[in-house]
């Protein structure tokens, strides 16, 4: 499913053209085909699921956010704008993010379901909210909310 809206952004964009939608799409588009490949290694025909292209999605705007941090530090101001249009396109593929407090309030709810008290449980626990909330979560935030109920 995924995959198909991506196609046909990038169709529309190329239609409309709107070269850093384009630039961006054919980026998601080459990320994909990579993963499919590798996947095709490990015996998966069918290529990444849509839940891995939402991991993809994520690690590219992080990236995309690591990179703002350094233009701007850097003094390249037009490089960190294009890194912000790049991680808009790329966010409509998304769905809607948690807040931090939803976030917080899932880890304790998650935390509690599967009986997650102490710091030995917190792959158990990163491992069962990555499942149920891919590509709707900042997992970075959710285990350092994690952490601080453990300590």
């Amino acid at each position: 499913m995924l995959r198909s809206q991506i196609s046909h952004a990038l169709k529309d964009a190329m239609r409309a053209k709107d070269e850093r939608s384009i630039s961006t799409l054919r980026l998601i588009s080459a990320a994909i085909k990579d993963r499919d490949i590798a996947a095709r290694s490990e015996g998966k025909t069918d290529g990444v699921s849509d839940e891995e292209i939402l991991n993809l999605l994520q690690k590219m705007i992080k990236q995309r956010h690591e990179s703002i941090k350094l233009y701007e530090e850097a003094g390249r101001l037009e490089l960190a704008d294009q890194e912000r249009d790049e991680i808009a396109v790329i966010e409509r593929f998304l769905p809607r993010q948690l807040t931090e407090e939803e976030t917080a309030a899932e880890v304790e709810r998650i935390a509690d379901e599967i009986g997650a008290n102490t710091v030995k449980d917190m792959g158990r626990l990163m491992s069962t909210l990555r499942q149920r909330f891919a590509g709707r979560m900042d997992f970075g935030l959710a285990s350092s909310i994690a952490k601080a109920r453990f300590s």
